[in-house]
C-alpha cells in the first residue's frame, strides 16, 4: 500500500512540474526582458513569479504572472506589442502567462 501511494505522490508531483514547461513558437522576433529572441520555437519554463525562456543557446529569465481566463483557449498565441513580448496564451488551457510585473504591482509602486 505504501508503495501505491509513494508512486501516486511522484506521479502527481511530476504531472504538476510537466505542467509548467510550455513550448511555443514565435513567427517573428521578439525583445523579452531587454534580450532578443528569433522567429522559432521557444522552451518556456515557469519557476513562481519568473518565467525562463530558452532557444538554442540563449536563455532569458523574466517576471511574469500566470492569469486563468473563463474560457479555454483553441491554440497557443503570442501577443507582442512593438516588438516586446506582452502575453503567451497556452493552446488546450484558459492560461495565459504575462510578462513583466503584475498591475497590482506597478499600480503599488506607481503610487509612491
Amino acid at each position: 500500500m505504501k508503495k501505491v501511494m509513494t508512486i501516486s505522490a511522484l506521479l502527481g508531483m511530476s504531472l504538476a512540474y510537466a505542467g509548467s514547461n510550455y513550448n511555443v513558437t514565435l513567427y517573428g522576433p521578439a525583445d523579452v526582458n531587454g534580450s532578443q529572441l528569433q522567429a522559432g520555437t521557444v522552451k518556456v519554463q515557469l519557476q513562481g513569479d519568473k518565467a525562463i525562456l530558452k532557444q538554442g543557446k540563449t536563455s532569458i529569465e523574466a517576471p511574469v504572472h500566470v492569469e486563468t481566463k473563463p474560457n479555454k483557449f483553441v491554440a497557443t498565441s503570442v501577443d507582442t506589442n512593438d516588438g516586446k513580448l506582452r502575453e503567451i496564451r497556452i493552446g488546450g488551457t484558459a492560461t495565459v502567462l504575462v510578462f513583466g510585473p503584475s498591475d497590482k504591482v506597478a499600480a503599488t509602486e506607481g503610487s509612491k
